[in-house]
């Protein structure tokens, strides 16, 4: 059959956390189906991207997206009663693109809810919306520690979004979120429409333990830097966790490994105890040299990759209730959970006094990893979601 892949992202190369997943749902469907991918290029490295998946045999169109310009362009919106989610992401050259490909496209599969807006003029076109999580409770988040006015701005968002989020799930198939948790949400908050999960997985080739590379005092965080949840929980630890973990191991520093780090991260380095590395070729030999990995987000839904990944290298993890939350761990038997600076500071330093700890808690996140998270075995599930919703095509 013939599938219409719609992303704000080209899914490919695999660095990032929306890539990763995404790329994972491209290739999986292009193993039964023949896939055009229709996607926003934001940079050279997505036009590099789109090339490489164009040099795998997949038909590629992109359409440039100059985000800020769009963030601004979106600003008269705020006196009506549309999100700015799409305004930003709206696009007629993509909807042009959409329409004229749709009465050749067997069904549709849009990552993101504001991609799923580019399928709503198609009624009749089987479609699956990736939604993860509900994107107007991160808004909602982002409402409650911004000042004013931008806690107006987002609180505002996470309302009017919401109610597109309700329009385009009543309109859908069905709905894919990534854990359980984020389903409950879902049947919560918008009960009816069809939904299911399809848990991320993590690539446990690529991320494996190697013991023997980890540094005494080396801590490390991995994620995309110039998004805010990223930034702030960076920020929090450099200045509040970080000096408490000094006080008993004054030689630990930290690693903050991703790509794009804002001004405000930067400025971490400033620290001789704090590495910014910008992008790297690969996130899994950093984690290979932690002693402990930590994930100090305030603000997350869904399922964090990071920790996942940190997981499958074998290390002790600590980290936040927010940042661990979809990853379905036990604390205390495959990673450690601490929200308070105290609380964090406390459970990262018996980490490092007890590396024999550190490497039990590694081995069982690592086999839970196993057990879990393949992508090979979770991405079944896509398989028959799309046998559900083209059914009655087929």
């Amino acid at each position: 059959m013939k599938a219409l892949f719609l992303s704000q992202r080209v899914p490919f190369p695999p660095d990032r956390g929306d890539k990763i997943t995404s790329w994972h749902m491209v290739e999986r469907l292009s193993r039964s189906h023949e896939v055009t991918i229709v996607a926003f290029s934001h940079d050279q490295a997505d036009q590099d991207g789109a090339e490489a998946l164009r040099a795998k045999g997949f038909e590629v169109v992109t359409i440039e997206h100059d985000e800020r310009a769009k963030k601004l362009a979106a600003l008269p919106l705020l006196l009506g009663k549309e999100p700015l989610t799409l305004g930003v992401y709206g696009s007629k050259e993509l909807q042009a693109e959409v329409d004229r490909r749709v009465p050749e496209t067997d069904f549709a599969v849009a990552f993101s809810s504001s991609m799923g807006a580019f399928l709503l003029p198609h009624p009749g076109l089987p479609k699956l919306v990736f939604m993860g999580e509900l994107d107007s409770d991160k808004w909602r988040q982002y409402s409650e520690v911004k000042p004013f006015p931008m806690s107006w701005v987002y609180k505002r968002e996470a309302r009017t979004l919401f109610a597109f989020e309700k329009e385009l799930a009543a309109a859908s198939e069905e709905t894919v979120l990534v854990t359980p948790l984020e389903q409950k949400i879902f049947e919560r908050e918008i009960p009816g429409p069809a939904n299911c999960v399809i848990r991320n997985g993590v690539d446990l080739e690529h991320f494996h333990p190697a013991p023997d590379r980890a540094e005494p005092g080396h801590l490390v965080f991995t994620g995309v830097m110039d998004y805010f949840p990223n930034s702030e929980g960076c920020e929090w630890f450099v200045k509040e966790v970080l000096p408490l973990i000094h006080q008993r191991h004054p030689d630990a520093r930290l690693s903050i490994v991703g790509a794009r780090p804002t001004p405000e991260v930067e400025a971490l380095a400033s620290s001789p105890h704090v590495t910014v590395t910008g992008r790297v070729d690969s996130t899994a030999e950093w984690l290979q040299r932690a002693a402990v990995a930590v994930c100090p987000l305030h603000i997350a839904r869904g399922v964090q990759n990071k920790v996942l990944e940190a997981m499958a290298c074998g290390l002790g993890v600590v980290a936040t209730t927010p940042a661990s939350q979809g990853i379905e761990a036990v604390s205390g038997d495959h990673f450690l959970l601490a929200d308070e600076a105290t609380t964090f500071a406390t459970e990262v330093a018996n980490l490092l006094d007890s590396p024999e700890r550190a490497s039990e808690l590694g081995q069982a996140a690592r086999q839970l990893m196993e057990a879990t998270r393949s992508w090979e075995t979770n991405y079944e599930e896509l398989d028959r979601a799309i046998e559900r919703i083209t059914r009655d095509k087929r």
